[in-house]
């Protein structure tokens, strides 16, 4: 499972012009299922995220997570993540979850952020989206959890 974390001031995700998710001070999750993750690879990476210390404190440094502070949550499914562009000019996606499991493992990770964080937006798994943000520091992370026996 893969990540992109982005420190927003806020984050909109739209799908045929309409918002269907919006949140203010937090983090917009870009999140890909990998075909061979389970719910362990999804628990870690919540824990991650979570406890994850990107929010300034009073002293201006990195030590606040969304455990310590009042930062919103935007979760949107982003399987290109898993986009493999090492040969030839277009991706591969082979290493994308089929979007059955994909969508399960997504809405596990949601429902698993839900009971841990003050408020939590999502996109539409399988829509085309359109997301718009606004970028703070800027602070772009990427995590990622292999699942086990992988490298």
């Amino acid at each position: 499972m893969k990540i992109v974390l982005q420190r927003v001031k806020k984050a909109c995700v739209m799908v045929d012009g309409k918002c269907v998710g919006e949140i203010g001070k937090g983090l917009l999750l870009l999140l890909g299922v990998h075909t061979d993750d389970t719910v362990r690879e999804a628990e870690y990476l919540v824990d991650k995220c979570v406890n994850l210390r990107v929010f300034s404190d009073a002293d201006d440094k990195m030590n606040l997570s969304l455990a310590d502070s009042d930062a919103e949550v935007l979760v949107v499914s982003q399987f290109t993540l898993y986009g493999n562009c090492s040969k030839g000019r277009r991706p591969s996606f082979v290493e994308a979850a089929p979007p059955l499991k994909g969508n399960e493992l997504y809405t596990y990770f949601v429902e698993m952020m839900k009971t841990k964080c003050r408020y939590v937006a999502t996109g539409i798994f399988g829509a085309m989206m359109e997301v718009e943000l606004i970028n703070d520091g800027p602070v772009t992370l990427v995590l990622e959890k292999l699942a086990e026996g992988k490298q």
